[in-house]
């Protein structure tokens, strides 16, 4: 049977066969004439093709360039080109360029010497390439492979180029080695493709490519970097076990299958940028050594994050996440800046400084620290050398920014540096577990000799950098809080106030008096409150800390006793105490008598004024004042505006002492 020619667009710009021309087709067969002759090896004389063949010898340049070769002509070919010492076939520089491979083409186990070229070649039957060894390039530019293209265990040296080949049946690479560059972009792969326990050595370039239907990377390695920039997987892809050991890119990748990096390794970034996952995503065990970047990316479906470990840091910017998402990540950041939550998730973490500023959340969301290493389903913990040296397992939020907070559960994260400012539906955040908040710098400090002393309580970053920035700050608020721009009071206030009523919420009544402290103390400080408010709140904050500090309120009430004791035994009370005297008239003849009892006023002291019998009279009448008591002893005019106004201020402290030692023990 004579093999059909190949399609070439036009007369070749080698000398040709010509064979079978005709009106419909003015150029005939495209095949390049063999050295002597003026036909193809396809339509060459019986002897003079014998001839021909016979003539070859094992490491042979042969140019075929356009030719059509059936099964026994290509085999014919390959066996004159056996090598005794190998029993494998052997050949120069080939050029097979344009040429079509009717039925299977056999070049398995095959040596290329020199450059091998298949550039718009056509096999129209499996094509077999299996443990064949390239020392040159290998071109195939533009084929294309209408059923199976086996090239597993193959060996390529050089550059293997596949760019817009079009593999219409399932394309298996299982094993193959890639010593060169590897160029894939735009391959289109219509079957199945393996490339499990594949390795490229150099460059790996996937961009634009597609894959139709299962893809299988397992255990492939990518030792100089991966790109499959643009690439479209339109069924599940595997790279389970696969190690990046240069830069792996995935950037504006369409996954319409499955995709699955399960224990993949990367050495070197990850880009993810703009990749949109349209089925399940599950990067269970994998491990970064550096950065890996899914900014804008789209998940569409249910997505499961790891658990994975990553050395670098994790940027999630952008990201949309439109089905319910699990994120098990032990990294050293993770920036979710603007990021689109449309389904319930978890984020759980460990290492982590964690940035969800300008997120949005339509669902509960809960990021939450775990004290415990990652397991994986089969009870393995998750190795985490990669995180070697980092300080603890601690989760620190760094900003909460143009947050809705309504749907946001935090539980044990360090929010010490967290920024706050902007958040909306502060007051219905949820704090589980151990959430911690920055203090007060501790001990005893030196404003223009007077010593200052803070009481402990939580604070904001954005009020330790507010004072650390106020001109002759004291020692201790910290300045380097990132991000935190220009917030003052009249910013902190909403703030501390919102938190207050999450905490009350929550029944947690001491972390509330410490956030109504912290928003008394801006209200206080800041600009748009008249004198007269200013003072008052002074005035608060200094007799008692606005409610909340008993020591503070007992220690005015013992000094206002002492002086009140004091002011009674000077001026209060009387030189001696007042006998009643009962005057009456008795009537000539007897009758009834009437008695008038009065007592005579009250004398000033003169003389010892403090003696301890003075001493055990006013303390008798400032302890019945402190519960608002009258204690029935004579005083002087001056004792009795000593006591009316001992009777108010007392009992004042009294009661602000109780209300602060309930705001730390109710719950």
């Amino acid at each position: 049977m004579t093999p059909s020619p190949p399609s070439i667009p036009g007369a070749p710009d080698w000398p040709h066969c010509g064979h079978g021309a005709s009106p419909d087709d003015p150029v005939g067969c495209r095949g390049i004439h063999v050295p002597g002759h003026t036909a193809c090896l396809a339509h060459l004389a019986g002897t003079d093709r014998d001839a021909y063949l016979a003539g070859l010898t094992p490491g042979t340049d042969v140019d075929h360039r356009g030719t059509s070769f059936t099964e026994p002509l290509l085999r014919a070919l390959l066996h004159a080109l056996l090598d005794p010492a190998t029993q494998q076939s052997r050949l120069g520089d080939a050029r097979f360029e344009w040429a079509s491979f009717q039925g299977d083409a056999w070049f398995a186990g095959v040596t290329f010497d020199g450059l091998a070229r298949f550039q718009s070649a056509t096999f129209q039957g499996n094509a077999w390439f299996e443990r064949a060894t390239f020392h040159s390039d290998a071109w195939f530019r533009s084929a294309t492979f209408q059923d199976h293209a086996g090239f597993s265990g193959a060996i390529f040296e050089g550059a293997a180029w596949f760019a817009s080949v079009a593999f219409q049946g399932g394309a298996g690479f299982t094993g193959a080695t890639f010593q060169g560059d590897a160029r894939f972009g735009p391959a289109t792969f219509e079957g199945a493709a393996w490339f499990e326990r594949a390795t490229f050595e150099s460059g790996a370039w996937f961009d634009s490519a597609t894959f139709q239907d299962h893809t299988l990377f397992v255990s492939a390695t990518f030792r100089s970097g991966g790109w499959f920039k643009a690439a479209t997987f339109r069924s599940a892809v595997v790279f389970d076990s696969a190690t990046f050991q240069g830069g792996a890119v995935f950037d504006s990748v369409t996954f319409q299958g499955g995709a699955r990096f399960e224990s993949v390794t990367f050495q070197d970034h990850a880009d993810f940028v703009g990749a949109t996952f349209q089925d399940e995503a599950r990067f269970e065990s994998a491990a970064f050594r550096s950065d890996v970047w899914f900014e804008s990316a789209v998940f569409e479906r249910w997505v499961s994050l790891g658990p994975l470990v990553c050395a670098g840091r994790v940027r999630l910017s952008g990201a949309v996440f439109n089905g319910p998402a699990t994120l098990l990540f032990a990294t050293r950041r993770l920036e979710c800046r603007r990021t689109r939550w449309l389904s319930t998730a978890e984020v759980r973490l460990r290492y982590a400084t964690v940035d969800f500023a300008h997120a949005v959340f339509e669902y509960p969301l809960t990021i939450a620290a775990e004290a415990d290493t990652f397991v994986l389903p089969d009870g393995r913990p998750v190795a985490e050398q990669p995180l070697d040296g980092a300080p603890d397992a601690s989760v620190r939020v760094a900003s909460l920014r143009g947050v809705d907070a309504a749907h946001l559960v935090l539980a044990d994260v360090d929010l010490s540096r967290c920024l706050f400012t902007g958040t909306v539906h502060l007051d219905q955040l949820r704090l589980e577990g151990d959430c911690s908040f920055d203090e007060v710098p501790p001990g005893t400090h030196w404003r223009r000799r007077h010593p200052v002393r803070f009481t402990p309580r939580r604070t904001l970053a954005e009020e330790h950098h507010w004072r650390a920035s106020r001109p002759a700050a004291l020692r201790g608020w910290n300045t380097a809080v990132l991000g935190a721009g220009r917030v003052g009071p009249l910013q902190l206030a909403p703030v501390y106030r919102a938190l207050r009523k999450a905490f009350e919420d929550g029944k947690h009544e001491p972390g509330a008096a410490d956030f109504y402290y912290g928003e008394m103390e801006m209200r206080r400080h800041a600009d748009d409150i008249p004198r007269s408010e200013r003072a008052l709140l002074t005035a608060y904050w200094a007799l008692s800390g606005y409610g909340m500090r008993a020591s503070r309120a007992l220690g005015w009430l013992g000094a206002a006793m002492l002086i009140t004791i004091v002011l009674l035994m000077g001026f209060g009370l009387p030189k001696d105490s007042p006998k009643q005297e009962a005057i009456g008239t008795v009537p000539p003849g007897g009758g009834k008598v009437t008695f008038v009892i009065d007592k005579a006023d009250p004398e000033n002291p003169a003389g010892n004024r403090f003696t301890g019998e003075r001493f055990e009279k006013a303390l008798n009448v400032t302890l019945n004042s402190v519960v608002f008591r009258s204690s029935g002893q004579d005083l002087t005019t001056a004792g009795t505006y000593i006591e009316m106004t001992s009777r108010f201020v007392e009992p004042t402290l009294l009661a602000l002492a109780m209300l602060a030692v309930r705001s730390r023990i109710k719950r």
